[in-house]
């Protein structure tokens, strides 16, 4: 089996690198990177499971031996989501959740449980995200981010968290970031305020729940190539182009590669890392500094 190589991503390119099969890179990695049912016996739950990052986590995790529990409001996402899981290989369970709702986050932790006996692994994807200058953010498009991406993430660490103290067999939580969590971006206020909440959550959950043998950890992702983003955020070619050029890397990531970084923090390999963050931005949030100019394109100059 060849791998393809990895996408570049262009304006034109971006279209096509949605096509492309992803399947050969994960099947792949995950052969050279874990060993065999390394989640055998084990439950996760994925939030935003349905599509794009989400759906790649619970691909890889389900086909290292969990069963996996994919969570979304949007029930065409779930459906699509798990016919995928189901055609992979995969034990699989959609479940239908508002993130923001406390309540429903008890109920499919309940479901969950019923199901599967336990919770073992949570994983923090859910998220909405658009561009909007500071200025011009209106207050319900503030709290629309805030309450999916920190509130859900904490509602959901919370009720699975409680959960995995009361089994008494430890547990691993990993957290969607963004790698402008802790530097900042334009257009990105309520974003990037939310992002950075559940880093703080992340360390202070890594430093408390520690003692239960529950890791606490993040994976902050650059640019990714998804579907969804392509045609709510990035706006023309021009946008794509200078994305690009700011990734030293020369490139894209994909939602597989994110999979691989959380793969790895959720299982016994990262058995002694906690309140960590890995970044997978192909050198992006580095790409900041004084002088960068001198090695950007000569047209950029």
């Amino acid at each position: 089996m060849s791998v393809p190589a990895a996408i570049n991503v262009t304006p034109r390119a971006i279209g096509r690198s949605l096509t492309m099969p992803r399947f050969y890179h994960l099947a792949v990695h995950l052969l050279v990177m874990f060993a065999a049912q390394v989640f055998d016996g084990q439950t996760a739950l994925v939030t935003g499971g349905g599509t794009g990052i989400g759906l790649a986590v619970a691909r890889a995790i389900g086909r290292l031996g969990a069963r996996v529990v994919i969570a979304s409001r949007n029930q065409a996402h779930l459906d699509a989501g798990l016919a995928a899981l189901v055609e992979a290989g995969c034990t699989a369970m959609a479940v239908p959740v508002d993130v923001r709702d406390p309540a429903a986050i008890d109920a499919m932790v309940a479901r969950t449980v019923e199901a599967y006996g336990g919770i073992d692994l949570l994983v923090n994807n859910a998220a909405g995200n658009f561009v909007s200058r500071a200025e011009e953010l209106s207050p319900n498009g503030w709290n629309a981010v805030i309450g999916i991406v920190l509130n859900g993430s904490y509602y959901c660490s919370r009720a699975v968290g409680r959960r995995m103290i009361a089994q008494g067999r430890g547990g691993s939580i990993v957290s969607i970031l963004a790698n402008y969590a802790w530097t900042g971006s334009a257009g990105t206020i309520h974003s990037a305020s939310a992002k950075a909440g559940v880093l703080a959550m992340t360390q202070t959950l890594a430093v408390e729940w520690a003692t239960h043998r529950i890791r606490v950890n993040a994976v902050a992702p650059g640019p990714i190539v998804s579907e969804g983003a392509a045609r709510q955020l990035w706006q023309s070619d021009a946008h794509v182009d200078r994305i690009t050029a700011s990734v030293p890397l020369g490139r894209w990531g994909r939602a597989e590669d994110i999979a691989d970084a959380v793969t790895f923090l959720a299982s016994p390999y990262a058995s002694y890392i906690t309140g960590d963050v890995l970044t997978v931005d192909g050198g992006q949030w580095l790409n900041r500094g004084t002088y960068d100019f001198l090695y950007a394109p000569a047209q950029d100059r």
